[in-house]
Formats: structure tokens, C-alpha cells, sequence
């Protein structure tokens, strides 16, 4: 029997309806799969895995939910999302890439920690430049714009604007959280956008200033060319990053989708929260694509470098009188250099 595990945290109304959505179409299909909520506690660092996928949705809160997905990787288990790519990732290198690649992004600038570290010193900050030409990031920039932190979610430690007292009033509160100034983009539209499998976009019309259950609009309708170039730029973020569950947010100004905030691999699916019609796509390309990768599971693990010294057949570390000294240090592939992701 081929099993998926859902690792869930405080949400209840998506993980439980995508469990019963897997079995009643493992069933139909008379495939040997079936879903459960993950069970793990104190594993063993030689304990294999009993799951086949594993849909991670709360990780980037528990470390050890992390650590155990990295082991359940090197298992061979087939994790949504990569938990080694989420945990390499934050948004301004995301940013960036994007950026690069041609995607719309607002004007964005990272910013220097505004209080030390725990075990750093004014000698541990040699390298910083101080004071910081804040003229000039505020002339890039511009007012209004928006702070927030350079990974994380939910909304947290965001703030607007309007004028540098105001920044520098939020900033001198951030901590050690390192955060990100970004250009205010005064949209007409924005939608929330999902995608699954690097392939299946559903496209949201959303509203930010709305309070919460009310963001997600039922009735509003999407300009033809605005959605394919939104459908473009959703398969461009999520293959190039290679998420298998993600949310890309696009403030629509002059007709042009800036894409606000995409890294996002354990995005909102609360039924309270996305509208049932929401709920049920995202709950029914998900059952579909975890029992697509149960019954056929993609073969992921060849991307790392530790994977060259193991035995693909056992996945098994040697015994130390078996473990030959290297006669040439091992060279980084440059393909693993230049092409990070898929």
C-alpha cells in the first residue's frame, strides 16, 4: 500500500477534505494508496520512512517537521514542497530571480538587520556600511512603500509607509528580523493565484483591503491577455522555483501584473477563507497530483550532491572500515552552479 502523509498544523477544513478526496478516488481508481496525517516523534537517524509523499503544511513553523522532511527525502519519499528549496529560499532572492527572468516586480531593497544578533558584536559588523545612504533607498523607492520581512508570511511585521519618520518608527522596532523596503504599487486589480504541479493555475480575484473572509471576490471577472500573462508569469515563478504548491499574488497597475509576493509553499486553502468554489479546485488538483506522484513518484533526489555517494538501490551509508579516502577533492557540477532549479 502506497501511503501519503499530510502534515498539517492548526487548520483543519482543507487537510481533512483533501484526505477524504485522496481515498475516494484511490478507491474509484482501485489503486493500493491511501492518506492519513503524518505520525512522527524522536526518529532515528537509520529509521526509514513509511510514506511514499509527504504534502507539508506547517514546517516552516516546526524545525523538527523540517528536519524530519530533509531525512524523509533522503529516504526517497517524495515531499510537497521540497524542503530543501523552501528552506534555501526567501523572498528577495526570489525577487531578484524573478526580476531577471522577466517577471514584474516592484522596486525592492534589502536592509541590514537594525539590532545585532545574539553573539555578535560592533566587530562582527566590520563588513556593514554605516551610516546607510538612506536618501538614496528612499529615492529609489519612493513613498508610499512597504516593509516587511525578507521571508515569512501571514501578513506579519508588514507595515506601510508614508514618509521616512514613519519607516525609520517600524524599522527601530524589526529586531534582528531582516527586512525588505518595497515600492508601493496603487493597484486597480489583484488576484491570488494558485498552482499545482508546476502546471494547473487557478486564477482569484482578491482584495487585500478587505477584511479577512471577504478578500476572495465571487463576482468579478478576468481581461483575457491580463490572464494569460498572469498564467505565464504563475508557471514561470513556480517552475523555476520548483514548488509544487504555491500562491503567487499579482497587483495589477496600467494593465501590468507586478508579482507581489510568491513564495508562499504552504498557502491559505481554509474553506472559511477561499470561498468553496476556491476550496474545491485547489482540494481536487491536490488529491489528483499527490496520487499521481504516489503511484509515480518523480524522481527528485538526484539534485542534490549528497546523493552521488549513495547506493541508489539501498540508500544506505557504509560501514567505516568500507569508506575509502577520496583520491581528488569532488568538483561542484557547473550545470548545480548555474541552474539552481528546474
Amino acid at each position: 500500500m502506497l501511503k501519503i502523509g499530510v502534515l498539517r498544523g492548526m487548520e483543519n477544513s482543507f487537510p481533512e477534505a483533501l484526505i477524504q478526496r485522496i481515498n475516494e478516488k484511490a478507491s474509484k481508481m482501485k489503486k493500493d494508496v491511501t492518506a492519513e496525517y503524518a505520525s512522527l516523534g524522536g526518529t532515528r537517524m537509520d529509521a526509514p520512512c513509511p510514506y511514499t509523499v509527504i504534502l507539508d503544511r506547517i514546517s516552516q513553523d516546526i524545525v523538527y517537521y523540517r528536519t524530519y522532511l530533509k531525512h524523509a527525502v533522503f529516504n526517497g519519499v517524495y515531499v510537497i514542497n521540497n524542503p530543501f528549496w523552501w528552506s534555501a529560499d526567501d523572498k528577495f532572492f526570489n525577487y531578484a530571480l524573478m526580476h531577471r527572468l522577466g517577471v514584474a516586480i516592484p522596486k525592492t531593497v534589502v536592509l541590514p538587520q537594525h539590532t545585532h544578533p545574539e553573539g555578535t558584536t560592533v566587530e562582527s559588523m566590520r563588513n556593514l556600511l554605516y551610516p546607510l545612504n538612506w536618501d538614496e533607498i528612499f529615492k529609489y523607492i519612493g513613498f508610499p512603500a512597504f516593509l516587511k520581512p525578507h521571508s515569512g508570511g501571514g501578513w506579519k511585521k508588514v507595515y506601510k509607509v508614508h514618509a521616512p519618520d514613519q519607516f525609520f518608527h517600524w524599522y527601530n522596532q524589526t529586531g534582528v528580523t531582516c527586512m525588505v523596503l518595497q515600492e508601493n504599487i496603487d493597484f486597480q486589480e489583484y488576484y491570488r493565484c494558485y498552482c499545482v504541479g508546476q502546471k494547473d493555475v487557478h486564477i482569484m480575484p482578491y482584495d487585500p483591503k478587505l477584511p479577512s473572509g471577504q478578500q476572495y471576490l465571487t463576482d468579478a471577472s478576468v481581461n483575457a491577455k491580463l490572464k494569460r500573462r498572469m498564467e505565464n508569469d504563475v508557471l514561470k515563478v513556480c517552475q523555476t522555483l520548483g514548488y509544487d504548491l504555491n500562491t503567487v499574488e499579482f497587483a495589477v497597475r496600467d494593465g501590468v501584473p507586478y508579482a507581489i509576493d510568491f513564495l508562499n509553499p504552504a498557502p491559505d486553502a481554509d474553506y472559511n477563507s477561499v470561498t468553496p468554489r476556491n476550496f474545491e479546485w485547489i482540494v481536487e488538483k491536490m488529491a489528483d497530483f499527490t496520487i499521481q506522484c504516489a503511484l509515480k513518484k518523480p524522481d527528485t533526489i538526484k539534485d542534490f550532491h549528497w546523493a552521488k555517494f549513495l547506493k541508489p538501490q539501498s540508500l544506505q551509508v557504509a560501514s567505516p572500515n568500507k569508506i575509502r579516502p577520496m583520491a581528488k577533492p569532488m568538483a561542484a557540477k557547473k550545470s548545480f552552479q548555474t541552474k539552481r532549479r528546474k
